[in-house]
Parts: C-alpha cells; sequence; structure tokens
C-alpha cells in the first residue's frame, strides 16, 4: 500500500519499524470506514474480535486480552529520560540507549508473518491549536479500530501534519506476550514511547496515558501548557449560562461519575444542566484573552465496566450501546450481549466468563474481569457538551482535586490563592479504611492524581503549575478547590450521598468563583458556611436511620485539628522524597498549614 505522506520524517520513522520488525504487510490507516470495516471482518475470522448483537448493540464488538494481560503495568513502565534526575522520585527511570537496544531486541522481527498497520492520529480536534499529532505503528488490529474510536485517524491528520516533525512516534508489537518482556517505554526529549508484548489497552492505545499524559505533561513543560488528568464538565444554569469546572481524582473516586453527573431533581425542574466535555484528560493552554483553557484531548471514552450501571452512570451506560469495544467482560452468546458485576442484579445463565470458559454466577467467581474495559465514542453520551470538539476548548472557572479521605478532609474547601491551590493539588492523597470502623488506613500521595504519569520530575512537575500561574492574572486565575465525597461516620457508614448530589457542592463552587457566598476562612483554606450549600429536596439517611440534616452537613465540614496534624506530619515525609526539587511555595504552604494547626513549623 502506498505511503499517505510525503512528510520525510513519518517516512523514516514506518521504514525503521518495517526494518526491525519485518512485517509482511505495510497498510496505512486512511480513516475511512469501508477500510476500518474490513479490518474488523478479518478481526472476526480470527477470533480477535466477536460481533455482537446488531440488534441490540450496533455496531459492538467484544474482545479478550491475554490471561497475563489485563492492565496497566506500572512496575513496567519507564521514563527515558538522558538524566535519571528529571525522571524523578515517582518514575521508573531506564537509560535511553540501553531502552532503545533492549526493545530492538525483543521486537526484532516480532512482526513477521504479520501485518503492521500505520495510524496517523490526532489527540484533540484535528487542526485545534491545541492538538498534537502522533503515528502509532501496531500489529494489532484490536488496536487500529480502538484507535479510531480514542482519537481522530487518518489522512486528515497527516493533511495537517505536513511535512513537520512535531509528532510523537509509537511504536507497538504484540509479539509473544512475554510478561518478562513486557515494556512500555518513555522518551520525552525523543517525542517517543515503545511498547512491548502488551495487547491490553492501557499499554497499547499509545494516545492515551503514554501520550496524552506522559509524553504530554514534558511537551507542556517546554512549550508553556499543561497536560492534567482531569475530567472537564459543563454547568448551565436556568438562564442558559454555562460555566466549565476540571477536576482530578485517583481511581476509584467517582471520576468518570462525576463528570456525567445528572443534577438531582429539584435541579433539573429548575433548568440546571451538566455537559460533559471530558472525563479523564485535559490539556490545558493560557488562551489570548488572558484565561485557562481546555480541551480533552480524546474522541471516546476508555471506561472500566464493572460498577457502572443505569443507577451508577446512565449516561456512560447509555455511551456504549453502538460502536463500542468491550474487553474481559462477561460475553452472552445466546443473544449476543455482555454482561458484568455491578451492571444489574440479574447474572446471566449459559455466558462465558472473561476467560472464554462457562461462567456459573453461583461459583463465587467473578465473570468480569476487575479492571475489564468499555470503548466508547464520546458522541454516543447524551450529556456530550456541543463545544466538547471546540477547537480553542473551554474557560475554566474552576480547578478541583479530591481524594478518599475518611476523616480528615473536609466535604469541600476552596484554596487561599493560586499557589495554595499547587500545594493542595500536589498532597491530595486517598486511603484505604477499615469500613466497619472507619480507621484510617495507608495514606497514598497521588500529586493532582498524575501520581503515575508524570512524565519528568515531580518537582519540575510542580515548579510548572507555579510558573503558570505568574503568567496569569489574579482575576483570571481559576479558583482551586478540595472536595471529599467519601467522610465516614464511627459506624464507617458514608455521610454524603455523593453521586449526583454532589451537584449541590459544585453550585456553591461556582457561587465562590462568581464572588456570590462568603465563606469561613480556617487553618486548611476557605469552607462553606452550612447554609450557603443548597439541601432543598434532599432525602438522604445515613446507614443506622441518620437523617442527613444541615448538623450532618456542618460535622463534614469540620477541621479535624488531630487528623490534620498527622497529615501535616505525613506532607512532610513526602515532600521529603521530592527532594531539593519541591518549589519552595510549597514548602511554604506546609509551614503555613502547621502554623495554623500550632505546630512547630520545619521554617
Amino acid at each position: 500500500m502506498m505511503a499517505l505522506t510525503a512528510n520525510q520524517q513519518v517516512l523514516k520513522f514506518v521504514e525503521d519499524a518495517a526494518a526491525l520488525t519485518q512485517p509482511s504487510h505495510v497498510m496505512w490507516i486512511d480513516g475511512s470506514e469501508e477500510q476500518l470495516e474490513a479490518l474488523r471482518r478479518e478481526a472476526m475470522a480470527t477470533g480477535e474480535l466477536i460481533k455482537l448483537s446488531e440488534e441490540k448493540l450496533p455496531g459492538c464488538y467484544y474482545h479478550r486480552s491475554a490471561l497475563n494481560d489485563v492492565a496497566r503495568v506500572e512496575d513496567r513502565t519507564f521514563i527515558c529520560s538522558r538524566r535519571e534526575g528529571d525522571a524523578g522520585p515517582t518514575n521508573n527511570w531506564m537509560e535511553p540507549e540501553k531502552a532503545y537496544a533492549l526493545s530492538a531486541d525483543i521486537m526484532r522481527g516480532a512482526m513477521k508473518g504479520r501485518t503492521m498497520y500505520v495510524i496517523p492520529f490526532s489527540m484533540g480536534p484535528v487542526g485545534s491549536p491545541f492538538s498534537k499529532a502522533g503515528i502509532e505503528i501496531t500489529d494489532s488490529i484490536y488496536v487500529v479500530v480502538s484507535m479510531a474510536i480514542m482519537t481522530r485517524i487518518g489522512q486528515k491528520v497527516l493533511d495537517v501534519l505536513g511535512n513537520s516533525n512535531d509528532f510523537v512516534r509509537g511504536l507497538h508489537a504484540k509479539c509473544d506476550l512475554s510478561e518478562d518482556k513486557r515494556y512500555i517505554m518513555h522518551f520525552p526529549e525523543d517525542n517517543t514511547i515503545i511498547s512491548c508484548n502488551s495487547g491490553y489497552g492501557g499499554n497499547v492505545l499509545l494516545g492515551k496515558k503514554c501520550f496524552a499524559l506522559r509524553i504530554a505533561s514534558y511537551q507542556g513543560k517546554q512549550e508553556g501548557w499543561m497536560a492534567e488528568h482531569m475530567l472537564i464538565l459543563g454547568i448551565e444554569n436556568p438562564q442558559g449560562e454555562v460555566k466549565y469546572i476540571a477536576a482530578a481524582f485517583p481511581s476509584a473516586c467517582g471520576k468518570t461519575n462525576l463528570a456525567m453527573l445528572i443534577p438531582p431533581e429539584s435541579y433539573l425542574k429548575k433548568g440546571y444542566k451538566v455537559w460533559t466535555v471530558g472525563d479523564d484528560i485535559a490539556w490545558i493552554r493560557k488562551a489570548p484573552d488572558g484565561r485557562l483553557w481546555a480541551i480533552n484531548p480524546e474522541a471516546g471514552f476508555f471506561g472500566v465496566a464493572p460498577g457502572t450501571s443505569v443507577k451508577s452512570n446512565p449516561n456512560a451506560l447509555a455511551s456504549t450501546q453502538k460502536n463500542a469495544i468491550f474487553t474481559n467482560v462477561v460475553y452472552k452468546p445466546e443473544d449476543g450481549t455482555v454482561w458484568w458485576e455491578g451492571m444489574d442484579k440479574n447474572p446471566p445463565k449459559n455466558a462465558l466468563d472473561w476467560k472464554g470458559n462457562p461462567w456459573d454466577p453461583a461459583s463465587g467467581e467473578k465473570g468480569a474481569q476487575p479492571n475489564s474495559r468499555f470503548t466508547a465514542p464520546a458522541a454516543n453520551c447524551p450529556c456530550i457538551s456541543k463545544e466538547w470538539e471546540a477547537p480553542q476548548g473551554v474557560p475554566l472557572s474552576a480547578i478541583v482535586f479530591g481524594g478518599r479521605r475518611a476523616k480528615t478532609a473536609p466535604l469541600v474547601y476552596q484554596s487561599r490563592d493560586w499557589n495554595h491551590g499547587v500545594f493542595v493539588g500536589a498532597v491530595m492523597a486517598s486511603e484505604t479504611t477499615a469500613a466497619a470502623t472507619g480507621a484510617v488506613g495507608v495514606v497514598r500521595r497521588d500529586p493532582m492524581a498524575m501520581r503515575p504519569f508524570i512524565g519528568y520530575h515531580v518537582g519540575d512537575y510542580f515548579r510548572h503549575w507555579v510558573e503558570m500561574g505568574k503568567t496569569i492574572e489574579d482575576n483570571k486565575k481559576p479558583k482551586i478547590f478540595n472536595v471529599n465525597w467519601f467522610r465516614l461516620n464511627d459506624n464507617g457508614s458514608f455521610m454524603w450521598p455523593g453521586f449526583g448530589e454532589n451537584f449541590r457542592v459544585l453550585e456553591w463552587i461556582l457561587k465562590r468563583c462568581d464572588g456570590e457566598v462568603d465563606a469561613v476562612e480556617t487553618e486548611i483554606g476557605f469552607v462553606p458556611h452550612a447554609e450557603d450549600i443548597n439541601l432543598d429536596g434532599l432525602d438522604y439517611t445515613i446507614e443506622g436511620d441518620e437523617k442527613f440534616t444541615y448538623d450532618t452537613l456542618r460535622s463534614i465540614l469540620t477541621v479535624e485539628h488531630e487528623y490534620w496534624k498527622q497529615d501535616a506530619r505525613s506532607i512532610r515525609d513526602f515532600f521529603a522524597t521530592v527532594g531539593d526539587k519541591l518549589p519552595r511555595e510549597l514548602s511554604d504552604s506546609l509551614d503555613t498549614l502547621e502554623r495554623n494547626l500550632g505546630m512547630t513549623a520545619n521554617v
């Protein structure tokens, strides 16, 4: 097949990859539906894809990954910066020459007898000034058809790229799926990603975490923008005005649910709406108007299936009903549909589990792999924003951080200023809890929910946040907040209802951004007056028959000094691991926190 471009750098990358992997054929992906449909048919013939019911799930397919290949592999993921110190304490480092040589030895001849697919793709709307191009080379049809959902692909990307060398080079080969030789390597200075011996989406859809966060975070530092692990949502008031929020949460903290939130009934009746711009990644730039604007660089959702239901997230479930790919869930051959734990309370009979074996729900074994996934077009989402593909993005009024804390963090608080907000994001954490007692477990610091995804030194990443703040006038900076939906009472029950009721907190956040409500200045930042959070229509009973009232709300807005003193000590330990690159602005914020709590600050 003829190359789709005359770009010499692209052609050299493809030629070098072909010389190394020695495929039987090379196919350039032009993005046409005819070509993709032919590839789907080929994958169905080999069993790589299974066609689902055209009547019940039109355009949908089922896929299984290898049993040893079901999740991202952080211990096999490397940042291959030229200097080890540039990778920092949160990353595994490998010297670039060693990494290139090691991957070349593994990939040499790996595509013999296979077809090598060349996928031109755009992160962000094609032609947007926010967007970046990539070329992924792969021997997996699953990767091709998934990238067609998750990104914009084909000839149009090459047309916009022209002769530029500003593209990310991604090379993936399935090889023999050996765990011992599985590597996900990132070369930030070279705009290059190499992935071998995996077929799992998180390791092989190289536009996602590999490019859109690890490589893009480094690009952003170099070029003066930010790549963040954040959802983007818009809140429309009854007057038709829309304000946008970006929010970062570690895993298991309700990020996708918040991105696709449905407001409480009392708000819907008034005309409030929530619009999804993105569920996972935000690229943020200072725009000509001096504000921070954000785009979702992806074109699809790569969501965790278990737990997704009509009750928990009807918009996410609706997004999967056409042109989606389901991976490692339960397959129902009788009617050509799928199932997973948490979808409903009616596990199917005569179904196959994620391994392809007959599955008996009474066995106690899970039918779907806990990290099973759906890959679905964002355009399917019932609440997708009309601005989700706007080339200029959307302006941010607020940035929200959140974690899972049993006692320490209040329901919501606001930082005192931008640098204090960077501190709030830098120290965000989740903890394990003993649900029966509400005991605090192990705290895992996950700065800005980016710990596994920062493509360079975490201290330099914090510094970049501080420097970005210096470029924006105070009245144009997004306000920064922290939320905690997960406060527990002494019986280990959640005190806040969560889900759609979180809209009430988002409403307060936007009121603070607009200067419509006051707040109480505390040791940690600004906390709401309880009466400024609207509880009209909230009908929630905490386990144990405790009715949620304004007194309950006050109790989860309190600043618990002893817990915060413990946290301050934990933060100091974490900052010690960052080392000399920790910005002074963050250590100053910790000193202030300790003084406010009556501790002896280490100035």
